[in-house]
C-alpha cells in the first residue's frame, strides 16, 4: 500500500495529522504543497500530487528561486492528498514532533511523463503556486544503496520567475499562504490554548473554556460521528412572524459540516464529500478552534465589495484559487467535545457556537458566526431583498436538530432560484464559443426528467469551456426527457450535471422565465434534483407541522400559473437603545430604490449612439437602485473622458463585466475572449510564466464608450504603460480600512503616507477608490523596475506600520487585519492592477473612484457623494490632480537606502 510507511510510523489516537483513510475528491489539475516544518531540525517538506498520494521530499534548506542554487532534497515516505491542507503542531512523542504550516500551495504540471521520470531520476516540471512559480526540476544525486537513492537535488530552472539577486523568498515570505500565520504563530497558538495535556498524552480542558457542552439541556455523551446528514429548509411563500422564530440571512454557497478532531478538520458537503484540500485555508483556520472535537455546520461563500455573497464568485475563487477570498459563515454547532448536541434548543446552540468561535478570535477573516434577529420576518425579509440578497432562512428558536428536510427551517426567497438537471445544449451563435444554451430539467417523481427550459445568459468564458469540456463524455443520441422539446440541432447529453440557475419564475406551461446560470453544483447528485415550490402555509407560523416534510410539486402540476413574489415593503424602525440584540445586521437602512427588474421591452432595445458607439440596449438598467441605465453610464464616460484618458490610455487593462448590470452575474476579464470595437488596441504581454498573452487597451473617448457597451462598470489599469512594460510610472498605496475603521483615521493615515513620501523627496495624489477606502499615488519617471517600485513601497508602508501596528498593518490575511489599516502595495508588482481614476464601481449608488486635491481630503469629506450622477459637473471645476503631468521625480537608491537604514 502506497501509504503504509505513512500509518505506520504515526499514532492517529495521538496525531492531529490526517490519517488518509478518505478518498480524495477529483480535481482536474494535480496539486502541490510546500510545507514549513519546525521539527528537531527546521526543514522544508516539498510535496507533489501523484496517483493519489504526494510524493514527499525533506529540503533541509528549502527551495530557492536562483538556479545557481542546488538544494538537497531528501525523498520520504508518501503522505496523503489531505495532508497539504494540514497546518498545526504533531505533539512530542510523535513522529516529526513540531509545528507545520503550509508556505506555498498550487498546481503542478510534469513535463513529460512523471513516473518515467521518478524511475530515471530527473523530474522536470512547471510550479504554479502564490510564491513558486515557473519550471523546475528534481535530480536524484547518484549514491550507494537503497539509502543513497534518496538523495536529489531540487534545482529552479532559468526562466522570467527565476531571481539571481541575492534575496531569500524564504526570509521575505515566511508566513503561511492559508492563514497568514509565521511558524512561532503556530506553536503559540498551541501553547496559549485553553487545553492543557493529561500524563497519559490525552488533552483535557482548562476551567476557564469557551463552553460547557454538558450545562447545555438536552446534551447528550456520544463519540464524534464522522458525518451527520444536515438539516435543511423548506422553501414557503413569506417569512414566518412571532417570537417564536429567528432569522438568519440565506448565503450564496455551498454547504458544509466542518469537522474538528484535535486540531485536524474535515470538510464535508451535504452528502459526506470529503472537500478539504478545496478549502485549505479554511480548514486551517478551524483547526485553531478552543474545541478539541467539534462539528459545525454553515455556508462556504466568497462575498464581494458590498458583503453580498455570490456563487458564480464562488466558482471562480475554487477554479483560480484565490482561497484568501473565502468565508465559512457558521450557523450551528451539533457537536461539542464529546457530547451530541442535535436536541439541545437551537439558541443554546447558537450560544454555544458564539462562544467557541469568539475564543479562537473567529469574529472576522474565513471563519465567522451567523447573526441572527428575533421575531420581525416580514420586516427581515423586506430588507434582505432591498439589499438584493438570496433571501433568509427562518428557524425555531427552541428546536432541535433534525436531518433532512423539516418545517422547523424555512426559506424565503427574494429572487427564485434552484438547481436543475442538464439534459443537452444548443449550437452557439455569434462570437460566443462553447455552446449556446443549456437545456434544463426536473424530476418528476415517478415518471422521469421533465423538461423545464433553457437558460443562455450568466456565462463567462471559462465557465463555457468548462462545461463544454464536461458535457463532452456524455454525448447521448435520444433526448433523457420525458417531454423533449423540439429544438433544431440539440445536442443531448446524459443527464448527470447539476446547474444552479436563478429565474424570474415559472410559465404556466412548466418553463422558466428568465433565468441565468450561475454555476455547476458538484454537491448535490441528478437523481434529487425537483423543482421546488412554496409548501403551503400552515395555521400560523409555530403551529405549521413542524415535522412535516415540505410538498414538491413538479411545474407542470401547478394549480394556473405561479405569480412572481413582491417583497413585502419593510416597516423600518430603528430599535431602542436599550434592545440592540434584535436589529438586522445591516449599518443603516438603505437609501429608497428599485427592487431588481425584468429585461426592458423590445421597443426599448433599439440602438443608440454615443461618441460614435452604436450601444445595444441602451434603456437597460444597470444600477437598480439609482435606475441608471446603459445609456446613461456611456454618457457619462463620455463626459469625464478629457479627465479619465491622460491615466488610462495606452495600459492594459482588466475590466470587471456585469452584463446584466450591478447585483447580478459578474466577472473579471484580462484577456479579450472575441472581436472588440477598433478603438480598443490589442498587446501581447509575457506573463510571469513566459507564455505571451493578449490584453486590451485604449486611446480615446470612443474606447471608454466601447467598454460600456461590453458590459464592463469597473476599469483597473496596470501601473506601467504597454510600451514599456517593465518600467512602471505609478507608485500606488491602497488604504484598506476594516470595517470598524472610522474614515477620519482613514485620511489622517493617507496625509501620514503622503508626509512620508515628502521625506524622501517624492510628491503623492490622493482619490477615493469608490468604496471607503483611499488610494495615494505616485507619478514618477519610467526607468525604474517592478522590483525596486515594490521595494520603496514595502518600506514606506512598514515603516507606517512599526510605529502603530495596533492600527496599521501590511499583512494580507484577514485575520490580522481587524480593527487596522491594511496598506496593500501589491498592486505595484508587475501584473497587478488598481481601479482607474474616475471608474464607476459596480457597488450599490453607483460611485465612482474620484481625485480630490490634499486640501479637501479632511474628516468632513464624504466619498459616497462621487457618483456617476454628481462627477460630471465636479469636472468642470479645477482639476485635484492638475500637476500630475508636470511632476518629474523617480525612485532612486538613495531613497532605497534610507528606507533600509530605518528599519
Amino acid at each position: 500500500m502506497a501509504l503504509a510507511a505513512y500509518r505506520r510510523k504515526r499514532d492517529f489516537d495521538k496525531t492531529p495529522e490526517p490519517s488518509g483513510k478518505t478518498k480524495p475528491a477529483p480535481r482536474k489539475e494535480l496539486l502541490f504543497v510546500v510545507q514549513k516544518h519546525a521539527a528537531s531540525r527546521l526543514h522544508y517538506d516539498f510535496r507533489l500530487e501523484l496517483d493519489g498520494v504526494l510524493k514527499s521530499w525533506a529540503v533541509p534548506k528549502g527551495p530557492s528561486l536562483d538556479p545557481a542554487e542546488k538544494r538537497l532534497a531528501v525523498e520520504v515516505e508518501d503522505h496523503p492528498v489531505e495532508y497539504a491542507s494540514f497546518e498545526g503542531r504533531i505533539p512530542k512523542d510523535q513522529y516529526g514532533a513540531g509545528s507545520v504550516l503550509v508556505w506555498d500551495r498550487g498546481t503542478w504540471v510534469p513535463i513529460g511523463d512523471p513516473r518515467e521520470g521518478l524511475r530515471r531520476g530527473k523530474l522536470e516540471f512547471e510550479l504554479h503556486g502564490k510564491k513558486l512559480t515557473g519550471k523546475w526540476a528534481l535530480i536524484r544525486i547518484r549514491g550507494r544503496g537503497a539509502e543513497g537513492k534518496k538523495n536529489w537535488l531540487l534545482i529552479k530552472e532559468r526562466d522570467p520567475a527565476a531571481r539571481a539577486n541575492g534575496k531569500d523568498i524564504l526570509v521575505e515570505h515566511p508566513e503561511s499562504v492559508l492563514s497568514g500565520r509565521t511558524i512561532e504563530d503556530v506553536g503559540a497558538r498551541v501553547r496559549n490554548s485553553n487545553r492543557t495535556a493529561r500524563s497519559n498524552g490525552k488533552r483535557a480542558r482548562s476551567v476557564k473554556a469557551p463552553a460547557d457542552p454538558g450545562s447545555l439541556p438536552g446534551a447528550r455523551r456520544a463519540a464524534l460521528p464522522r458525518f451527520i446528514p444536515p438539516q435543511l429548509a423548506t422553501l414557503v411563500s413569506e417569512a414566518p412572524e412571532g417570537e417564536d422564530w429567528i432569522h438568519e440571512i440565506k448565503y450564496d454557497g455551498y454547504r458544509f459540516l466542518c469537522r474538528v478532531d484535535r486540531g485536524s478538520t474535515r470538510l464535508l458537503t451535504r452528502h459526506g464529500l470529503d472537500w478539504t484540500d478545496r478549502f485549505g485555508v479554511v480548514a486551517a483556520a478551524a483547526s485553531g478552534l478552543s474545541a478539541e472535537r467539534a462539528m459545525l455546520d454553515g455556508e462556504m461563500v466568497v462575498l464581494r465589495p458590498d458583503g453580498v455573497s455570490s456563487f458564480q464568485d464562488l466558482q471562480n475563487a475554487m477554479r483560480g484559487g484565490h482561497d484568501k477570498d473565502l468565508v465559512f459563515f457558521v450557523f450551528d454547532l451539533i457537536h461539542l467535545d464529546g457530547f451530541d448536541l442535535t436536541r439541545v434548543p437551537l439558541m443554546e446552540r447558537k450560544g454555544a457556537l458564539e462562544r467557541v468561535l469568539a475564543a479562537a478570535g473567529s469574529s472576522a477573516g474565513h471563519l465567522r458566526f451567523s447573526e441572527h434577529v428575533t421575531g420581525r420576518g416580514r420586516e427581515f425579509y423586506g430588507e434582505a431583498c432591498r439589499r438584493k440578497l438570496e433571501g433568509i432562512v427562518s428557524k425555531l428558536a427552541n428546536g432541535p436538530y433534525t436531518s433532512g428536510r423539516t418545517r422547523d427551517w424555512l426559506k424565503a426567497k427574494c429572487i427564485a432560484r434552484q438547481e436543475f438537471v442538464i439534459g443537452g445544449f444548443t449550437e452557439p451563435r455569434g462570437s460566443r464559443s462553447g455552446l449556446g444554451a443549456l437545456l434544463l430539467g426536473v424530476r418528476d417523481r415517478g415518471k422521469g426528467l421533465k423538461y423545464a427550459g433553457k437558460v443562455g445568459t450568466g456565462f463567462t468564458r471559462d465557465s463555457l469551456l468548462d462545461l463544454q469540456r464536461r458535457l463532452r463524455p456524455l454525448d447521448r443520441k435520444s433526448p433523457p426527457f420525458i417531454d423533449p422539446p423540439r429544438i433544431l440541432g440539440a445536442h443531448w447529453v446524459e443527464p448527470k450535471l447539476v446547474a444552479e440557475v436563478s429565474f424570474m419564475d415559472w410559465t404556466k406551461d412548466g418553463r422558466l422565465r428568465h433565468p441565468s446560470f450561475q454555476g455547476l453544483r458538484e454537491d448535490k447528485p441528478a437523481r434529487e434534483v425537483v423543482a421546488e415550490v412554496p409548501a403551503p402555509p400552515g395555521k400560523g407560523a409555530a403551529a405549521s407541522s413542524p415535522r412535516g416534510k415540505s410538498r414538491v410539486v413538479p411545474p407542470g402540476k401547478q394549480r394556473g400559473p405561479s405569480k412572481r413574489r413582491t417583497p413585502p415593503k419593510p416597516s423600518w424602525r430603528k430599535p431602542p437603545v436599550d434592545d440592540p440584540v434584535d436589529k438586522p445586521p445591516f449599518e443603516e437602512p438603505p437609501p429608497a430604490g428599485r427592487l431588481p427588474i425584468q429585461e426592458p421591452p423590445e421597443d426599448e432595445g433599439k440602438p443608440s449612439s454615443v461618441a460614435g458607439i452604436e450601444l445595444s440596449h441602451p434603456r437597460k438598467v444597470l444600477y437598480p437602485e439609482r435606475g441608471l441605465t446603459k445609456i446613461d453610464l456611456a454618457r457619462y464616460m463620455e463626459q469625464v473622458s478629457k479627465r479619465m484618458l491622460p491615466h488610462v490610455e495606452g495600459r492594459p487593462l482588466m475590466l470587471l463585466r456585469c452584463p446584466e448590470g450591478r447585483g447580478r452575474a459578474c466577472f473579471f476579464q484580462k484577456h479579450p475572449s472575441g472581436p472588440v470595437h477598433r478603438s480598443l488596441s490589442p498587446v501581447r504581454v509575457r506573463e510571469s510564466n513566459g507564455t505571451l498573452e493578449t490584453y486590451l487597451t485604449l486611446r480615446d473617448r470612443a474606447g471608454l464608450v466601447s467598454l460600456v457597451q461590453m458590459g464592463a462598470l469597473e476599469l483597473h489599469v496596470w501601473g506601467a504603460r504597454a510600451d514599456a512594460i517593465d518600467k512602471p510610472d505609478r507608485i500606488v498605496f491602497d488604504l484598506d480600512p476594516d470595517p470598524s475603521v472610522r474614515w477620519a483615521f482613514v485620511v489622517e493615515t493617507a496625509h501620514r503616507v503622503r508626509g512620508r513620501l515628502r521625506s524622501l523627496g517624492l510628491s503623492s495624489f490622493a482619490k477615493t477608490t469608490g468604496g471607503k477606502g483611499i488610494h495615494v499615488v505616485v507619478p514618477i519617471r519610467r526607468g525604474p523596475g517592478w522590483e525596486e517600485v515594490k521595494t520603496l513601497s514595502l518600506g514606506v508602508a512598514s515603516s507606517l506600520v512599526r510605529e502603530e501596528p495596533d492600527r496599521l498593518t501590511t499583512h494580507l490575511a484577514k485575520a490580522r487585519r481587524a480593527g487596522r489599516i491594511f496598506i496593500d502595495t501589491l498592486r505595484n508588482r508587475r501584473g497587478a492592477t488598481w481601479v482607474a481614476p474616475y471608474s464607476p464601481r459596480a457597488r450599490e449608488g453607483a460611485p465612482v473612484s474620484t481625485p480630490v486635491a490634499w486640501s479637501e481630503l479632511t474628516p468632513k469629506l464624504d466619498p459616497a457623494r462621487f457618483t456617476v450622477q454628481t462627477l460630471p459637473a465636479r469636472i468642470a471645476d479645477k482639476d485635484p490632480w492638475a500637476g500630475m503631468d508636470s511632476t518629474r521625480q523617480t525612485v532612486t537608491a538613495s531613497m532605497l537606502r534610507t528606507l533600509r537604514a530605518n528599519r
